[in-house]
């Protein structure tokens, strides 16, 4: 009687048990989650480090660009984002597309177990973008000594430092790629993306307190130091883990097999990264470093919407090469509408909260940047046509139609560089968002149709799934993955 009187009336214990329950059953689900080894999880776990270990990179470096604008001011913190934009746009070109084209032979060679080619690759493809790269920049010095007399001389020294940052930031690229196809993602990012920000920001506050110059040559001699020791120690992070993750024995390597499909990558890949870095060029070109500090100020400002697809990216490309090889098409199409869906809505959320607090953001940099905000909805725009097709381009590389794909880029990077030079001697940066935005929509749009029309699959995030997903298109990497699940 007294029990059925206890509950009647509601004692603590009986009222705290339902939280008890759903508490209990919220960690059997997390911990379900933490501890499963299926491939949407680990997929979604790989996505969400990634995503952490970029906004965390994201806030570190921008407040890393707060306080050099601050330090430097507008017109010398121009001219070094003008000189790091061509260390990241001939890094992300000199490596030749073999940083991505890890994501597909890995996971290819150890399904085939062939492993002396899996170890010929792990090993060499290292040392030949190092040796590459080193051979690109020994170029582009002799190219800057014998231009001099056309170029600013404020731009030059600069402009040689770059040559010395440039091997080190290539290299880092591929072990990034390599780090990132065995899930390794911290060892894959983390030290790119934060410890590289963080050793520059730490030499260049030591100058600025010391009341030693704070200008562009100091600024790069910083990120010199900053890429090499950045290398080094991934370098050996990522033989530590290497040697416990593939057997000891013979090399042996299969270079014109690795450039076949690493070229067309890196077509694709070269055309994404001018299509990135083609508005601060040009933009550079018309009007003065000032301007071009005010428009980076205001993309690096939406950099957080950009690393839900980075993000996203970095955990799914081998796994739609893994689906190809096993012929699973079912898994296939299910796992690009998640990357899909993982990659829009968490980038129009993020795009909400950065535009409602764009302008006291931009004011960090010093009160005139506010007048870049304008400039943020523009790109938004353009950002979130890219987010609604999600990894596109990683799906059409990873199944063989790396051409097409290349030929959608080229297509967006002659966009953007027409509008580039159409709108920006009359708008500025305003002119330089236009086209940026207009080219990530035709970029958007025609991924959409060539992957429909290529591998019969429906990648758009509004809409279902289609009775045209089905592999009824004679692309060959199509007929590859139908015949293998016949098999």
């Amino acid at each position: 009687m007294q029990n059925d009187d206890a509950a009647s009336t509601g004692s603590p214990a009986s009222e705290s048990a339902p939280l008890r329950a759903m508490l209990a059953r919220a960690y059997g689900r997390a911990s379900a989650w933490l501890n499963t080894s299926s491939h949407r999880s680990v997929a979604q776990r790989v996505a969400g480090t990634a995503f952490l270990i970029r906004v965390a990179s994201a806030i570190l470096i921008y407040l890393s660009q707060i306080a050099l604008a601050r330090w430097m001011g507008r017109s010398e913190f121009g001219i070094y984002v003008y000189v790091w934009t061509w260390v990241l746009l001939i890094g992300d070109l000199v490596h030749l597309g073999l940083p991505l084209a890890a994501q597909r032979f890995i996971p290819e060679y150890t399904q085939q177990k062939a492993y002396d080619l899996l170890r010929g690759f792990v090993f060499g493809s290292r040392w030949l973008v190092f040796a590459i790269a080193t051979a690109v920049a020994i170029v582009f010095a002799a190219l800057i000594t014998v231009c001099e007399s056309w170029l600013n001389r404020y731009e030059i020294l600069p402009l040689y430092l770059a040559c010395l940052a440039l091997p080190f930031y290539t290299f880092s690229h591929m072990l990034d790629g390599l780090a990132r196809t065995y899930n390794w993602i911290n060892v894959a990012l983390v030290p790119p993306y934060f410890i590289r920000p963080l050793l520059l920001l730490a030499v260049m506050a030591g100058v600025y307190f010391a009341g030693w110059p704070v200008d562009s040559v100091t600024a790069m001699l910083a990120a010199v130091a900053a890429s090499w020791l950045t290398a080094v120690l991934q370098l050996l992070i990522l033989e530590r883990r290497l040697a416990g993750a593939i057997p000891e024995g013979e090399k042996r390597s299969d270079l014109l097999s690795w450039f076949r499909t690493s070229l067309p990558i890196i077509m694709v890949w070269g055309f994404y990264t001018l299509l990135t870095y083609a508005d601060i060029l040009v933009l550079r070109q018309f009007r003065p470093p000032e301007e071009v500090a005010l428009y980076h100020a205001a993309s690096k400002t939406l950099a957080l919407v950009a690393f839900v697809y980075f993000a996203v990216s970095a955990a799914v490309a081998h796994r739609f090469a893994e689906y190809q090889a096993a012929g699973d098409r079912e898994r296939l199409l299910s796992f690009v509408a998640d990357s899909i869906r993982w990659t829009f809505w968490p980038s129009l959320a993020a795009i909400g909260i950065v535009l409602a607090f764009g302008r006291p953001a931009l004011w960090l940099f010093g009160p005139e940047f506010t007048a870049g905000y304008p400039l943020m909805f523009i790109l938004a725009a353009g950002l979130l046509a890219r987010a609604a097709v999600g990894p596109a381009e990683r799906l059409l590389n990873m199944l063989g139609e790396q051409r097409a794909c290349a030929w959608v880029y080229a297509v967006a990077f002659a966009t953007n560089l027409l509008a580039c030079f159409v709108l920006i001697p009359k708008l500025g940066p305003t002119g330089a968002a236009l086209a940026t935005a207009t080219a990530l929509v035709v970029e958007s749009t025609l991924l959409f149709v060539v992957i429909k029309r290529r591998l019969g699959i429906h990648a758009l995030v509004l809409g279902r799934r289609l009775p045209g997903d089905n592999p009824t298109h004679s692309s060959p990497a199509t007929a590859r993955l139908t015949a293998a699940g016949a098999e």
